[in-house]
Parts: structure tokens; C-alpha cells; sequence
């Protein structure tokens, strides 16, 4: 069982990623007022965990803060890799693991080998869809539902 470390979301193309204490989660619109949330794709939400994200920045000798992976939700104690099809239960809400979150070459103009750092072992996180409405807040308890 994990717990929530962070939230997080952008509002526009472009814009920096704002932090929040707590948001909503909802079906058609994500996590909080992230505009890549809007129900299109399986792709609604992006999530990763905290101990991969410190290992991209040991590999990198560098501390970097979690929002320059740009996900909206920052776990710990989860264990994402090969997750695909199973659920997140997050507080009182679920949200299905559709896809590993590949790093794109905007990683690296961040930082630089950032990309290549969180290739590996699912470093960069895994997308997903939200399943049903409720409220996310930081220390909120994670359990890992695996497929049937």
C-alpha cells in the first residue's frame, strides 16, 4: 500500500505545472483543472512514483523538482512497471493503468539526459483513465489492484 506524495496539473499548453494540496478527480476532465484531463484517450492522467523519480535524479547526479515530468500524480510505495490493465484505488476513486508514460525529447531541453534517464523500468511513469469521481489529496492511501 502506498500513499499520495504530490498533485499536480497544467492549466494550458505551455504553462508550468501548479501544485495542489488536493483537487478533484473526475471522469471527464481528470485530475483538477489539467487541460489534458478532457475524456478523449485513454490517456487522461499521468502518474509516478517517487522512487523512481529519485532514481533518475541519482543516475543524473541532480535534484530535480517532480513537476518537470509533468504528471499529475506523484505515489509512493506503489510499484508501477508492467501495470497496464490494473487499477489504482486512490483514496475513494479508481483510475485503470492503460499505458507506460514514455519520456519524449521535451525531457531532455529540462534536463539534460533527463529523457534517457527515465527510459528504463518505467521510470517515466504510466498513463491512465479516471473510472470514477472523487477527490485526491496529498497523503491519501494507494492500493494497487492487479488485473483479473
Amino acid at each position: 500500500m502506498g500513499k499520495v506524495i504530490g498533485i499536480a496539473g497544467k492549466e494550458k499548453p505551455g504553462s508550468d505545472m501548479v501544485v495542489y494540496a488536493s483537487a478533484k478527480a473526475s471522469i471527464e476532465k481528470g485530475i483538477g483543472d489539467d487541460y489534458r484531463g478532457i475524456k478523449k484517450d485513454d490517456r487522461q492522467v499521468s502518474i509516478m512514483s517517487l522512487e523512481s523519480w529519485d532514481e533518475v535524479c541519482a543516475e543524473l547526479n541532480r535534484k530535480l523538482h517532480w513537476t518537470k515530468r509533468e504528471v499529475n500524480v506523484l505515489v509512493e510505495g506503489v510499484d508501477l512497471v508492467d501495470s497496464v490493465g490494473d487499477i489504482l484505488k486512490i483514496g475513494e476513486f479508481y483510475i485503470e493503468i492503460t499505458a507506460e508514460l514514455k519520456p519524449g525529447n521535451k525531457m531532455d531541453t529540462v534536463s539534460a539526459g533527463l529523457k534517457n534517464a527515465l527510459t528504463p523500468n518505467w521510470r517515466g511513469g504510466v498513463t491512465g483513465k479516471v473510472l470514477s469521481d472523487g477527490m485526491i489529496h496529498e497523503g491519501d492511501t494507494v492500493t494497487l489492484m492487479e488485473r483479473a
